[in-house]
Protein backbone atom coordinates (compact mmCIF):
# COMPACT_ATOMS: atom_id res chain seq x y z
CA UNK A 1 0.00 0.00 0.00
CA UNK A 2 1.20 3.53 -1.07
CA UNK A 3 1.81 5.77 1.70
CA UNK A 4 0.73 9.37 0.61
CA UNK A 5 1.05 12.74 2.96
CA UNK A 6 -0.45 15.46 2.29
CA UNK A 7 1.05 18.75 3.49
CA UNK A 8 -1.46 21.30 5.21
CA UNK A 9 -0.88 24.98 5.83
CA UNK A 10 -2.95 28.19 7.07
CA UNK A 11 -2.39 29.07 2.95
CA UNK A 12 -3.32 25.57 1.70
CA UNK A 13 -6.51 26.16 -0.74
CA UNK A 14 -9.23 23.62 0.77
CA UNK A 15 -10.57 23.19 -2.74
CA UNK A 16 -7.01 21.37 -3.65
CA UNK A 17 -6.56 19.21 -0.26
CA UNK A 18 -10.19 18.01 -0.59
CA UNK A 19 -9.97 17.07 -4.19
CA UNK A 20 -6.25 15.26 -3.45
CA UNK A 21 -8.06 13.32 -0.55
CA UNK A 22 -11.63 12.38 -2.71
CA UNK A 23 -9.32 10.92 -5.54
CA UNK A 24 -7.46 8.27 -3.71
CA UNK A 25 -9.80 7.98 -1.35
CA UNK A 26 -12.50 7.03 -4.31
CA UNK A 27 -9.67 4.79 -6.41
CA UNK A 28 -9.37 2.65 -3.22
CA UNK A 29 -13.40 2.26 -2.86
CA UNK A 30 -13.22 1.45 -6.81
CA UNK A 31 -10.80 -0.93 -6.43
CA UNK A 32 -12.34 -2.30 -3.57
CA UNK A 33 -9.27 -2.90 -1.73
CA UNK A 34 -6.26 -0.03 0.11
CA UNK A 35 -4.12 0.76 -2.39
CA UNK A 36 -3.04 4.09 -0.91
CA UNK A 37 -2.67 5.24 2.74
CA UNK A 38 -4.01 8.72 3.07
CA UNK A 39 -2.66 10.80 5.69
CA UNK A 40 -2.45 14.42 6.68
CA UNK A 41 0.73 16.35 8.43
CA UNK A 42 1.48 19.92 9.52
CA UNK A 43 4.29 21.46 10.64
CA UNK A 44 4.17 20.88 14.25
CA UNK A 45 1.30 17.49 14.17
CA UNK A 46 -1.04 20.03 15.31
CA UNK A 47 -4.29 21.02 13.75
CA UNK A 48 -4.55 23.98 11.02
CA UNK A 49 -7.24 27.02 10.98
CA UNK A 50 -7.88 27.52 7.49
CA UNK A 51 -10.28 30.72 7.81
CA UNK A 52 -13.55 28.54 7.63
CA UNK A 53 -12.45 25.09 8.40
CA UNK A 54 -10.21 23.59 10.90
CA UNK A 55 -8.23 20.93 9.67
CA UNK A 56 -6.96 17.69 11.74
CA UNK A 57 -3.66 16.29 10.68
CA UNK A 58 -2.27 12.68 11.85
CA UNK A 59 0.87 14.12 12.48
CA UNK A 60 3.94 16.39 11.76
CA UNK A 61 7.61 16.29 9.63
CA UNK A 62 8.52 13.15 11.51
CA UNK A 63 5.13 11.45 10.16
CA UNK A 64 5.99 12.67 6.68
CA UNK A 65 9.02 11.27 6.57
CA UNK A 66 8.08 7.60 6.60
CA UNK A 67 5.97 8.43 3.53
CA UNK A 68 6.27 7.20 -0.44
CA UNK A 69 4.68 9.89 -1.77
CA UNK A 70 4.48 13.92 -0.01
CA UNK A 71 1.98 15.89 -1.78
CA UNK A 72 1.51 19.78 -1.79
CA UNK A 73 -1.55 21.55 -2.23
CA UNK A 74 -2.00 24.45 -3.76
CA UNK A 75 -1.22 27.28 -1.67
CA UNK A 76 -2.58 30.41 -3.24
CA UNK A 77 -1.25 33.17 -5.48
CA UNK A 78 0.22 35.07 -2.22
CA UNK A 79 3.08 33.82 -2.70
CA UNK A 80 5.25 36.16 -0.41
CA UNK A 81 3.32 35.58 2.05
CA UNK A 82 3.47 31.41 1.56
CA UNK A 83 6.76 31.14 1.18
CA UNK A 84 7.09 33.43 4.43
CA UNK A 85 5.30 31.50 6.57
CA UNK A 86 6.71 28.15 5.41
CA UNK A 87 10.23 28.90 5.75
CA UNK A 88 10.70 26.56 8.31
CA UNK A 89 8.91 23.41 5.29
CA UNK A 90 11.97 24.75 3.50
CA UNK A 91 15.18 23.09 4.80
CA UNK A 92 13.10 20.13 5.05
CA UNK A 93 12.04 20.07 2.07
CA UNK A 94 15.21 20.47 0.64
CA UNK A 95 16.56 17.34 2.69
CA UNK A 96 14.36 14.90 1.43
CA UNK A 97 16.12 11.81 -0.52
CA UNK A 98 15.70 11.43 -3.90
CA UNK A 99 14.25 7.97 -2.96
CA UNK A 100 10.73 9.61 -1.57
CA UNK A 101 8.37 11.61 -4.46
CA UNK A 102 6.80 15.02 -4.26
CA UNK A 103 4.38 16.71 -6.01
CA UNK A 104 3.55 19.92 -6.04
CA UNK A 105 0.02 20.98 -7.35
CA UNK A 106 -0.61 24.53 -8.31
CA UNK A 107 1.01 27.76 -6.86
CA UNK A 108 2.62 24.86 -4.21
CA UNK A 109 5.55 24.49 -7.02
CA UNK A 110 6.83 27.98 -5.70
CA UNK A 111 7.90 25.61 -2.34
CA UNK A 112 9.48 23.29 -4.42
CA UNK A 113 11.73 26.21 -5.89
CA UNK A 114 12.18 28.14 -3.07
CA UNK A 115 13.53 24.93 -1.14
CA UNK A 116 16.55 24.64 -4.49
CA UNK A 117 14.77 21.07 -5.52
CA UNK A 118 13.77 22.13 -9.03
CA UNK A 119 17.27 24.09 -10.04
CA UNK A 120 17.54 22.66 -13.56
CA UNK A 121 14.26 20.45 -13.47
CA UNK A 122 11.55 20.79 -15.42
CA UNK A 123 8.51 22.48 -13.55
CA UNK A 124 4.98 23.61 -14.01
CA UNK A 125 2.38 25.58 -12.36
CA UNK A 126 -0.62 28.17 -12.38
CA UNK A 127 -0.08 29.95 -16.34
CA UNK A 128 -0.90 33.39 -14.38
CA UNK A 129 1.85 32.91 -11.92
CA UNK A 130 4.73 31.78 -15.35
CA UNK A 131 6.60 35.92 -14.68
CA UNK A 132 6.68 35.84 -11.33
CA UNK A 133 7.91 32.06 -11.08
CA UNK A 134 10.50 32.83 -13.64
CA UNK A 135 11.72 35.93 -12.18
CA UNK A 136 12.44 34.46 -8.93
CA UNK A 137 13.84 31.03 -10.07
CA UNK A 138 15.27 31.35 -13.59
CA UNK A 139 17.08 28.46 -12.95
CA UNK A 140 14.22 26.02 -13.33
CA UNK A 141 13.23 24.76 -16.29
CA UNK A 142 9.30 26.15 -16.43
CA UNK A 143 7.24 24.18 -18.85
CA UNK A 144 4.01 26.69 -18.28
CA UNK A 145 1.96 25.17 -21.28
CA UNK A 146 2.26 22.04 -19.34
CA UNK A 147 -0.32 20.21 -17.22
CA UNK A 148 1.85 18.00 -15.73
CA UNK A 149 5.86 17.72 -15.65
CA UNK A 150 7.68 14.14 -14.16
CA UNK A 151 11.39 14.99 -13.54
CA UNK A 152 12.96 12.49 -11.80
CA UNK A 153 11.03 12.18 -8.15
CA UNK A 154 9.06 15.46 -8.35
CA UNK A 155 6.38 16.02 -10.12
CA UNK A 156 4.23 19.47 -10.73
CA UNK A 157 1.42 20.29 -11.82
CA UNK A 158 -0.61 23.75 -13.95
CA UNK A 159 -3.48 25.32 -12.12
CA UNK A 160 -6.52 23.91 -10.08
CA UNK A 161 -8.01 21.13 -12.06
CA UNK A 162 -4.48 20.12 -13.13
CA UNK A 163 -4.03 18.40 -9.79
CA UNK A 164 -6.65 16.27 -10.20
CA UNK A 165 -5.00 15.53 -13.33
CA UNK A 166 -1.41 14.89 -11.14
CA UNK A 167 -3.37 12.16 -8.75
CA UNK A 168 -4.84 10.78 -11.62
CA UNK A 169 -1.50 10.37 -13.11
CA UNK A 170 0.22 8.83 -9.67
CA UNK A 171 -2.87 6.75 -9.60
CA UNK A 172 -2.20 5.25 -12.70
CA UNK A 173 1.46 4.73 -12.22
CA UNK A 174 0.31 2.81 -8.76
CA UNK A 175 -2.32 0.98 -9.53
CA UNK A 176 -2.95 1.13 -13.64
CA UNK A 177 -4.43 3.17 -16.31
CA UNK A 178 -8.00 1.48 -16.31
CA UNK A 179 -8.54 2.33 -12.55
CA UNK A 180 -7.17 5.88 -13.36
CA UNK A 181 -9.39 5.94 -15.99
CA UNK A 182 -12.43 4.43 -14.59
CA UNK A 183 -12.02 7.03 -11.67
CA UNK A 184 -11.96 10.12 -14.17
CA UNK A 185 -15.06 9.16 -15.34
CA UNK A 186 -16.95 8.66 -11.94
CA UNK A 187 -15.86 12.33 -11.68
CA UNK A 188 -16.98 13.29 -14.79
CA UNK A 189 -13.22 14.41 -15.76
CA UNK A 190 -12.33 15.15 -19.56
CA UNK A 191 -8.08 14.12 -19.04
CA UNK A 192 -7.76 14.83 -22.51
CA UNK A 193 -7.61 18.51 -22.25
CA UNK A 194 -3.92 19.40 -24.21
CA UNK A 195 -1.96 21.77 -22.79
CA UNK A 196 -2.63 24.46 -20.65
CA UNK A 197 -1.82 27.19 -22.60
CA UNK A 198 -5.28 26.75 -24.11
CA UNK A 199 -6.50 28.33 -21.07
CA UNK A 200 -4.14 31.11 -20.68
CA UNK A 201 -5.13 34.85 -22.11
CA UNK A 202 -2.70 35.82 -25.40
CA UNK A 203 -2.80 39.15 -24.37
CA UNK A 204 -2.51 40.93 -20.87
CA UNK A 205 -5.37 43.77 -20.40
CA UNK A 206 -4.91 46.84 -22.09
CA UNK A 207 -5.40 48.85 -19.09
CA UNK A 208 -1.85 47.06 -17.78
CA UNK A 209 0.33 48.96 -20.27
CA UNK A 210 2.23 52.01 -20.04
CA UNK A 211 -0.06 55.17 -21.31
CA UNK A 212 2.66 56.11 -24.16
CA UNK A 213 2.12 53.08 -25.41
CA UNK A 214 -1.87 52.10 -24.81
CA UNK A 215 -2.79 54.49 -27.62
CA UNK A 216 -1.26 52.25 -30.24
CA UNK A 217 -2.20 48.92 -28.97
CA UNK A 218 -5.66 50.57 -29.27
CA UNK A 219 -4.52 50.84 -32.80
CA UNK A 220 -3.28 47.94 -33.38
CA UNK A 221 -6.48 46.53 -32.50
CA UNK A 222 -8.62 48.32 -34.90
CA UNK A 223 -5.87 47.72 -37.86
CA UNK A 224 -4.91 43.80 -36.76
CA UNK A 225 -5.91 42.39 -40.21
CA UNK A 226 -4.06 44.56 -42.20
CA UNK A 227 -0.26 44.57 -43.99
CA UNK A 228 1.61 45.91 -40.98
CA UNK A 229 5.74 46.47 -40.15
CA UNK A 230 8.01 48.00 -37.66
CA UNK A 231 8.15 50.98 -39.60
CA UNK A 232 4.08 52.13 -39.68
CA UNK A 233 4.17 51.19 -36.22
CA UNK A 234 6.43 53.30 -35.70
CA UNK A 235 5.22 56.37 -37.86
CA UNK A 236 1.89 55.39 -35.65
CA UNK A 237 3.94 56.01 -32.34
CA UNK A 238 5.74 59.14 -33.52
CA UNK A 239 8.85 57.81 -33.10
CA UNK A 240 11.91 55.61 -34.60
CA UNK A 241 11.66 51.93 -34.86
CA UNK A 242 14.39 51.87 -32.16
CA UNK A 243 12.94 53.38 -29.64
CA UNK A 244 9.41 51.57 -30.02
CA UNK A 245 11.04 48.29 -29.30
CA UNK A 246 12.50 49.14 -26.84
CA UNK A 247 9.63 51.32 -25.30
CA UNK A 248 7.06 48.17 -26.64
CA UNK A 249 9.21 45.29 -24.99
CA UNK A 250 9.16 47.46 -21.60
CA UNK A 251 5.64 48.22 -21.68
CA UNK A 252 4.22 44.97 -22.87
CA UNK A 253 7.00 41.92 -22.40
CA UNK A 254 6.54 41.36 -25.99
CA UNK A 255 8.25 42.96 -29.08
CA UNK A 256 5.85 44.35 -31.57
CA UNK A 257 5.80 41.44 -34.03
CA UNK A 258 5.21 38.85 -31.22
CA UNK A 259 2.11 41.01 -29.96
CA UNK A 260 0.51 41.66 -33.44
CA UNK A 261 0.59 37.62 -33.76
CA UNK A 262 -1.26 36.91 -30.31
CA UNK A 263 -3.61 39.83 -31.05
CA UNK A 264 -4.58 37.89 -34.56
CA UNK A 265 -5.02 34.16 -33.12
CA UNK A 266 -6.89 35.87 -30.42
CA UNK A 267 -9.27 37.36 -32.78
CA UNK A 268 -9.09 34.09 -34.68
CA UNK A 269 -10.16 32.36 -31.60
CA UNK A 270 -13.47 34.83 -31.68
CA UNK A 271 -13.59 33.85 -35.61
CA UNK A 272 -13.90 30.54 -35.21
CA UNK A 273 -17.19 30.24 -33.40
CA UNK A 274 -18.99 31.04 -36.74
CA UNK A 275 -19.28 27.69 -37.97
CA UNK A 276 -20.21 29.26 -41.77
CA UNK A 277 -16.62 30.47 -42.17
CA UNK A 278 -13.94 28.38 -43.17
CA UNK A 279 -10.22 28.16 -42.40
CA UNK A 280 -8.77 29.98 -45.09
CA UNK A 281 -11.57 32.80 -44.80
CA UNK A 282 -11.10 33.43 -41.11
CA UNK A 283 -6.70 33.12 -41.74
CA UNK A 284 -7.26 36.21 -44.47
CA UNK A 285 -10.00 38.29 -42.51
CA UNK A 286 -7.11 38.19 -39.14
CA UNK A 287 -3.99 38.98 -41.45
CA UNK A 288 -2.69 36.13 -42.51
CA UNK A 289 -2.05 35.50 -46.51
CA UNK A 290 -2.57 31.56 -46.21
CA UNK A 291 -3.94 29.59 -44.23
CA UNK A 292 -0.72 26.92 -43.37
CA UNK A 293 1.01 30.00 -41.68
CA UNK A 294 -2.10 30.40 -39.48
CA UNK A 295 -2.36 26.99 -38.66
CA UNK A 296 1.49 27.09 -37.36
CA UNK A 297 1.01 29.86 -35.16
CA UNK A 298 -2.34 29.15 -33.40
CA UNK A 299 -1.07 25.47 -32.56
CA UNK A 300 1.92 27.36 -31.32
CA UNK A 301 0.20 29.57 -29.32
CA UNK A 302 -3.03 27.73 -28.21
CA UNK A 303 -1.71 24.25 -28.21
CA UNK A 304 -4.13 22.94 -30.43
CA UNK A 305 -5.15 23.44 -34.18
CA UNK A 306 -7.21 25.91 -35.18
CA UNK A 307 -10.10 22.71 -35.95
CA UNK A 308 -9.81 20.93 -33.04
CA UNK A 309 -10.52 24.17 -31.21
CA UNK A 310 -13.48 24.88 -32.93
CA UNK A 311 -14.83 21.34 -33.07
CA UNK A 312 -14.64 21.52 -28.73
CA UNK A 313 -16.47 25.05 -29.61
CA UNK A 314 -19.30 22.82 -31.15
CA UNK A 315 -19.70 20.02 -28.23
CA UNK A 316 -22.71 20.69 -26.65
CA UNK A 317 -22.66 22.71 -22.95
Amino acid sequence: MLKIALYVCPQTVCSSLSMAMDAFTLANQMAEKPLFQILRFSLDGEPVDLGFARVQVDGGLALAEQADWLILPATGSAIDISLAANATLLPWLAQRPTTQRIASLCSSAFLLAAAGLLDGRRATTHWALAGQFRRRFPQVQLHIEQLLCHDGNLLSSGGAHAGLDACLYLIGQQAGSWLAQQLANALVFDTQRGQQSRFAPLLPPLSTHDKQITPLLQWMHSHHGEVIDLNRLAEQANCSPRTLLRRFKASTGLTPNDYLQRLRIGAAQHALSDATRSLEQIAEQVGYADRATFAKLFKQLCGETPGAFRRRLRQPA
